[in-house]
């Protein structure tokens, strides 16, 4: 069958992309990874740029983990005792002992009852989210919620749906207000850090508003926190942003072990009934495969080094690196979000720009990521740098560098 009007019709789609300074374009493929060396920390090689060597500022494995050897060889014995991969999903024949041990694992590093895995933390929310929405549910959003949350909301249809400012808790309160006149259930669910910009819910107090409104529902207020760029990568000990801010545990708390643990995977911590629940009817993971035994072995190792003094001295690391290029940035001259998460933007504030300085960056041998509208708002266009354990100070120092040449260039 032909395809002549629908691809013209993409083409024009993607054309319009284009002209409006929205299209991602190719993607940079990784081709080889060069081993840390003489005070630097790895570096990457990519398709087309020959034997060049790239320091990468925009992954999102905040503790280096995902080079690390006992996470390797974890995955590889794995691999050799259980096979490639698993085979079918979960319900069918697709559950292997290392995913049980890796979610009775998580239950207990969050202080949880129980945990359930899915293949992405995207998929952890949009099998969530819609399960527990009833047509007499309620949902109050963060303006800056993760695309996740936005096309869960979406999938789910609830009964009312309010979005409030974002971190303005004022509105949050009164949305929560304005949700019980009419709905048996409310769901307040916000980013733990949020991502584009790496500042973080204010969780102590988001906790206490759903306690002061909880008894005007008959099904509770529920509070769900996507902490996926939190968990390993923020608090004393990797805990998250619930660490960070002293704040009580979340009613559901979604993670992800494709970040800081270096592997690939999400998953849900919550009570039992929720995650029998969720093992019951969550069509993300009823119906999908789940992550590979070994991905779920190595995930097994990266908890084990994270909970132990190398995971201290990892976290110390990153928040020392962290504090170098924020405050670097800020002695530049550039605009920055404060903040003690490894997600340092800056902020450009204009879309040419913005893909001028990404040009700049990948010519002086950095990759980093330019976020634009509508990834971002309009005027919030930024650089999204992410700084990791195996960054050191050489690197920082090169990536600073390469800033005040931009900004010395005008």
């Amino acid at each position: 069958m032909p395809h002549d009007r629908i691809d013209a019709a993409l083409r024009a789609a993607l054309a319009e992309l284009d002209a409006g300074g929205r299209r991602k374009g190719a993607e940079t493929v990784i081709t080889g990874v060069i081993a840390p060396q003489g005070g630097r920390g790895p570096r990457y090689r990519i398709a087309g740029e020959g034997e060049r060597a790239f320091l990468r500022m925009n992954a999102n494995s905040y503790l280096g983990l995902a080079l690390h050897p006992d996470v390797i060889a974890a995955d590889d014995a794995a691999v050799r005792a259980y096979g490639a991969g698993p085979g079918a999903a979960r319900f069918i024949s697709g559950t292997w002992a290392p995913h049980v041990a890796l979610e009775r694992r998580l239950a207990a590093f969050h202080g949880r009852e129980a945990a359930i895995l899915y293949s992405s933390a995207y998929a952890a929310v949009m099998g969530t989210l819609p399960t527990l929405i009833t047509p007499e549910t309620a949902v109050i959003s963060d303006a800056l919620n993760h695309n996740c949350i936005i096309n869960a909301m979406r999938l789910a249809r609830p009964a009312e749906k309010h979005v409030y400012r974002h971190l303005d808790l004022g509105e949050l309160e009164a949305r929560l207000a304005d949700a019980a006149k009419a709905c048996r259930r409310a769901i307040v669910v916000t980013d733990g850090i949020f991502s584009m910009r790496g500042d973080h819910a204010p969780l102590a107090e988001i906790m206490a508003i759903a306690r002061r409104h909880d008894a005007a529902f008959a099904e509770n207020v529920v509070v769900m926190v996507d902490d996926s760029h939190g968990v390993g990568a923020f608090g004393a000990t990797g805990r998250g942003t619930e660490e960070h801010c002293a704040a009580p545990p979340a009613d559901i708390l979604v993670g992800t072990i494709g970040k800081a643990f270096g592997v690939n995977g999400g998953y849900v911590a919550g009570s039992a009934a929720l995650i029998d629940t969720l093992r019951e009817v969550s069509p993300f993971y009823v119906y999908s495969n789940p992550i590979t035994p070994g991905e779920a072995a190595a995930a097994l190792a990266a908890l084990d080094i994270l909970e132990g003094p190398r995971g201290r001295a990892l976290l110390d690391h990153l928040r020392a690196m962290t504090r170098r290029f924020s405050d670097g940035l800020k002695a530049l001259g550039f605009e920055t979000i404060a903040g003690g998460h490894p997600v340092v933007p800056l902020m450009v504030r204009d879309g040419e720009r913005t893909r001028a300085l990404v040009r700049h960056l990948r010519a002086r041998g950095i990759l980093a990521t330019g976020l634009g509208y509508p990834v971002v708002p309009r005027g919030d266009e930024e650089i999204r740098f992410q700084i990791c354990a195996d960054h050191t100070p050489a690197d920082i120092d090169e990536a600073l560098a390469a800033l005040a040449a931009f900004r010395a260039a005008g």
